[in-house]
This record gives structure tokens, C-alpha cells and sequence, in this order.
């Protein structure tokens, strides 16, 4: 019997970006499975306000030089790696000169919502599960965290479905209330489709607002949880409805034994046998 591998896939993660409910989460749950005895992987991507020599990042050249063609255009994937020491845990950067060297996140100065917004959230999932196949390390639960990852579980179950690598994947998305105002760019959806995608699998995100981000990437899972403990109650209803497996809110002091208790409830109905 081997240990259950956990890939966690965080658009936000302490100290890389400022405290707040899902980056919280994002540097305390992958410590806390890691300390119940599963393998784990944690990504995030590289925005341009981290600190390299700081958190001494460092490119992983095996990893990285593969490009990601999205609307027609190629862009380099890099791959970057830094340790949180205290935690013993290493953490994956996906990042590309053009979607993530400028020194902000999601908004210029000015709080305008940066209009690639939605090509960097294309590139950093597959960029994801690329460099996943690159490492060898097939995971048995892939845990989504923020908007930024909804479409990970499309390209799952559609363009990466016959990949050995990925066979036996569990994936589980979280939803956070903390997201964007208005829609991604209008032409999203087209933007997302790639190979094993139909126009049918994007009719969620043809007007790509959070939550329906939110739905896509909760009814393209195979189980969710609620990260934040107030979401839309429309959203909370719709997922509802996708009798699928899921958790609750629970609380900083709860969390944690709640996630590894439901990874092992998914892990079981998969019939993986965990440590």
C-alpha cells in the first residue's frame, strides 16, 4: 500500500502573496496533509509581485520549455520552484514573461482588472497538469482553490481523460466568495476549448461571471467543498443540485481534519488504498 498523493493547485498562497481565507488555507493545508502521512504538490502561479530573491525561487530547467498555444498564440511555459522550510514543503510557480512578470496580481494601479485575466487562468491549469506529467507524480486528488482553477476540471475530464497520468484522479474544487466584479474577456469560452472539448462542455462560462465559473468548475469535479462560509445563495443551489459529494464550511481550527477525512471518503469510492 503506497501513501495517497494530494496535488493542491492555489491561486493564493502565504507568504508568496498577502493573508487572506484561501491563502491562508493555501500554506497551512498542504502542511497539514503532508503531516497525516499523504504525498503532496502544491502550484501556484508566479505573479509578478513575488519576490524571487526573497523566497529564493529558482527555475526548474527539466520542467520548463514547453510552450501552451491559447487563442492561436504560443507561450513559453517556466517553471519555478521555492521551499517553505519550516513546513518542509516545496511549491511549484507557473509563470511566462507576458502573463505574469508585471509587478501586480489581478489589477493595475489603478484596480482595473487586467483583460488577460482569463488566458492567464487557461495557462496556469494546463500548465499545471503539464508539468504533473513532467514530474511522473500521478496524483489521487487534484483540490482546486479560487476562480482562477475552475477550468482545471474540464480539462481533466476532457483533454487529458485517456492520459495514464491522470487515470485514477479524484479532482475537488473549492469555492471562495473573495473573486472579480463584471465577466472575464467575452471571447472566454472559445478561448478554453482544446482538444476533447466541445462547444457544448463551455456553455456555463459564455457569460464568464464568478459564479459561473464557480458551477463549471463544481459540476465538471468530482466532489466540492465551500472554502468561504457565505457564498452566493444561488450558487449554493446549484451546486446542491449536482448530487456530488461535498463539505461544508469549516472554520481555521476545523479544516483541516475535515479535508483529509473527506480526501479519504473520495480516495474510498475510488477504491485507492491509502496508508
Amino acid at each position: 500500500m503506497r501513501k495517497a498523493r494530494v496535488l493542491f493547485v492555489s491561486q493564493e498562497i502565504m507568504p508568496y502573496l498577502p493573508e487572506s481565507e484561501m491563502s491562508s488555507i493555501g500554506r497551512n493545508l498542504p502542511q497539514g496533509i503532508q503531516e497525516k502521512g499523504k504525498e503532496i504538490r502544491t502550484f501556484m502561479p508566479r505573479f509578478g509581485t513575488i519576490n524571487e530573491r526573497r523566497h529564493q525561487l529558482h527555475e526548474v530547467i527539466r520542467l520548463s520549455g514547453m510552450n501552451l498555444i491559447i487563442d492561436d498564440s504560443d507561450h513559453p511555459l517556466i517553471i519555478k520552484v521555492a521551499s517553505i522550510q519550516p513546513a518542509r514543503m516545496q511549491v511549484y510557480f507557473i509563470d511566462n514573461e507576458e502573463y505574469f512578470q508585471r509587478k501586480a496580481v489581478l489589477t493595475d494601479k489603478e484596480g482595473t482588472f487586467f483583460e488577460d485575466n482569463d488566458e492567464r487562468s487557461i495557462f496556469f491549469c494546463r500548465g499545471v497538469l503539464e508539468t504533473v506529467k513532467k514530474l511522473g507524480w500521478a496524483p489521487d486528488i487534484i483540490h482546486c482553490h479560487g476562480w482562477m482553477t475552475a477550468v482545471l476540471p474540464l480539462y481533466l475530464k476532457r483533454s487529458y481523460k485517456d492520459d495514464p497520468m491522470f487515470s485514477e484522479s479524484k479532482v475537488i474544487y473549492s469555492m471562495y466568495d473573495k473573486g472579480f466584479d463584471g465577466t472575464l474577456n467575452s471571447n472566454f469560452a472559445n478561448k478554453v476549448i482544446h482538444e476533447g472539448i466541445s462547444e457544448n462542455d463551455v456553455d456555463l462560462i459564455r457569460t464568464p461571471d464568478l459564479n459561473n465559473l464557480h458551477r463549471l468548475g463544481a459540476s465538471m469535479s468530482d466532489a466540492f467543498i465551500q472554502g468561504s462560509e457565505n457564498i452566493d445563495p444561488e450558487l449554493q443551489k446549484f451546486v446542491e443540485g449536482l448530487n456530488k459529494p461535498n463539505l461544508g464550511y469549516h472554520n481555521p481550527e476545523t479544516y483541516i481534519d475535515a479535508y483529509s477525512s473527506f480526501y479519504d471518503e473520495v480516495l474510498e469510492e475510488n477504491s485507492i488504498l491509502v496508508d
